[in-house]
């Protein structure tokens, strides 16, 4: 288990952005992720656990505590079955699961970050969320002192949310557990229409399972969505903003604030999201408030390629990418009286 001191966390975030910990402990196996979050424990010292660092808003001043990554590794497929290490790198076990002929998550191909984060955000891309196939969760319970095996239904997946992140000092991830699908080489149904389209094949049908993953790599690079170090476009946490939900009260006000600015004939993407809620587009709603590609003239700036992205030009602090999203909730909230909530996690700092 490797140590360092007044070590910094900017390099282990795909912002770039962040001051120090106090200390960095890197663990390799799941023995020593467990011993580290018990040592923090048992001495009182914050602990902050990194993955890939694709959902981290670390302030400049870091980290007064004991920053931990999870560096673990282990890629098993039994059948249909899947089981990864927390550490392992997420785009890289979705590329092996297709080479190996397995459908279910080939859609959330490019997603930077590790294995162990997904269940925590419920990670979902192109009609796919990993709630869909995660069967099970081995994870640390700081609480009880033990690790634990949470099924699914026990996980409490909704949009962009789990029991993982509605009690996040509770549990650390150590490992997730899958069940895909053989379907003779082809992919699940395809679901989003945009993937559908770059595929040649109508919604609910399937594609061939390696054309399915390589569609959504070619979308996500059009959109900066992959990482890219060359490209700062991909200097950014992916989505900033998740999509709010409405109740049906807030869509009727939603509605007439969007007629009052754009005229009668405008209408905003709409989803069912469950009785009485509708989802609507963060990203329409940042462009339609006056925020479009490439907004912004200091070094934190919306991308180029999509407004749903905040982005680090090079030389930014968290600070410029604070005051930019700042900027953006509420212009879009004086526009259409919606607040964006963002997606990343914020560490020392908040929106």
């Amino acid at each position: 288990m490797q140590e360092l001191h007044d070590a910094p966390l900017a390099p282990l975030t795909t912002f770039r952005l962040g001051g120090p910990a106090t200390r960095l402990v890197t663990a390799t196996t799941d023995a020593e992720v467990i011993d580290a979050v018990r040592e923090a424990d048992d001495s009182g010292t914050p602990l902050l656990v990194i993955g890939g660092g694709s959902n981290l808003v670390i302030g400049d001043k870091g980290f007064d505590g004991t920053a931990l990554r999870i560096a673990t590794t282990g890629f098993e497929a039994r059948g249909t079955a899947l089981e990864l290490a927390a550490g392992e790198v997420w785009s890289d076990a979705v590329a092996r699961t297709v080479e190996a002929g397995l459908a279910g998550i080939e859609c959330l191909a490019g997603i930077p970050g590790s294995a162990g984060a997904t269940p925590i955000q419920n990670v979902g891309a192109y009609g796919q969320e990993v709630s869909s196939t995660i069967t099970e969760v081995v994870a640390y319970d700081r609480r009880a002192g033990r690790t634990v095996t949470l099924t699914n239904d026990e996980c409490a997946f909704s949009y962009r949310h789990s029991r993982f992140k509605a009690d996040p000092v509770r549990y650390v991830v150590l490992r997730v557990r899958f069940g895909l699908e053989d379907a003779g080489g082809l992919s699940a149904p395809v679901r989003y229409a945009e993937a559908a389209r770059a595929l040649g094949v109508q919604q609910g049908e399937r594609a061939p399972l390696a054309h399915a993953r390589e569609a959504v790599l070619a979308l996500r690079a059009g959109k900066g969505m992959v990482l890219d170090p060359e490209d700062h476009d991909t200097w950014s946490a992916g989505s900033f903003f998740t999509n709010p939900i409405l109740t049906d009260e807030q869509l009727a006000d939603f509605h007439a604030r969007v007629r009052e600015r754009l005229g009668d004939g405008a209408e905003p993407p709409a989803y069912p999201a469950g009785q009485g809620r509708t989802k609507t587009s963060a990203a329409w709603l940042i462009d339609k408030a006056g925020f479009g590609k490439g907004y912004g003239t200091g070094p934190a700036r919306i991308s180029t390629k999509h407004t749903l992205a905040l982005t680090n030009r090079g030389g930014a602090t968290t600070e410029d990418l604070l005051e930019l999203a700042r900027e953006v909730v509420a212009g879009v909230h004086k526009a259409f009286g919606v607040t964006l909530v963002n997606e990343p996690v914020t560490v020392g700092v908040t929106l």
